[in-house]
């Protein structure tokens, strides 16, 4: 019997009630599409990430795991307006939720590798970091951390994450300047692991994550928690 939920079943239960946000499955591999625009992130974006994590992590054997965006956005971090419009104690939920997301995609019990479909800014490019492997798409997009020209501080789980998972010189450029890597660029400074051509990115990047199917789910959760507990055990928020 096959311990995966079948794709078929996959695709219609989640398409439905979570908009853009889709889920398929093949071969082992579950592709997560953030959406069809700029993939900003907001409180239902959120729920719908979560909640098909929530499902991939309780099959017997989790799938290997790929999130894409569009041809134009990877994800270009938070919906600042959606942000704006909410009380204090409510924006600082969402966003400890968005941190929590993080730590579950760089725990995630398989292999997991970004597909940069497009731009990846602020929290999306944390997101994309928070996975095993990334494949970034040669002719479009930019990986960034603007925040230096929002004028907005980092969280500190955010400014671990980053630290852990890019060189010293990539993180400092990153973060003090708000620079803009391309493709050659980013895979150059180690912040991608690959480039591939628009049609080949998702398949590479299924391709990669494939390769790392067969892992035991618990220890490969395990030893992620604990090559990566100096950033789990960061504060959510500056507080």
């Amino acid at each position: 019997m096959n311990q995966h939920a079948g794709g078929s079943d996959l695709q219609k239960q989640s398409e439905q009630p979570w908009g853009s946000v889709t889920l398929s499955e093949s071969d082992g591999v579950a592709v997560l599409r953030l959406g069809d625009g700029l993939n900003t992130v907001d409180g239902s974006v959120l729920d719908a990430v979560l909640a098909l994590l929530d499902r991939l992590e309780a099959a017997e054997v989790p799938p290997a795991l790929v999130t894409v965006g569009s041809q134009r956005a990877y994800c270009t971090g938070y919906d600042l307006e959606f942000l704006a419009g909410l009380e204090q104690h409510a924006m600082e939920f969402e966003v400890e939720r968005s941190l929590d997301l993080l730590a579950r995609v760089l725990t995630y019990p398989g292999p997991s590798v970004a597909a940069i479909s497009g731009h990846a800014f602020g929290y999306g490019a944390m997101l994309a970091l928070a996975h095993d492997q990334r494949v970034m798409r040669a002719d479009r997009g930019w990986f960034c951390l603007p925040e230096v020209d929002l004028g907005l501080e980092f969280q500190p789980f955010q400014l671990a994450l980053v630290r852990a998972r890019m060189t010293p010189q990539a993180a400092h450029r990153a973060i003090t300047t708000g620079h803009r890597f391309g493709a050659a660029e980013a895979v150059a400074a180690g912040i991608v692991e690959e480039v591939a051509e628009l049609e080949e990115t998702e398949r590479r990047a299924c391709e990669l994550a494939g390769e790392g199917v067969g892992k035991a789910p618990a220890v490969l959760k395990a030893l992620k928690a604990a090559l990566y507990a100096e950033v789990l055990a960061a504060p959510r928020l500056g507080r």
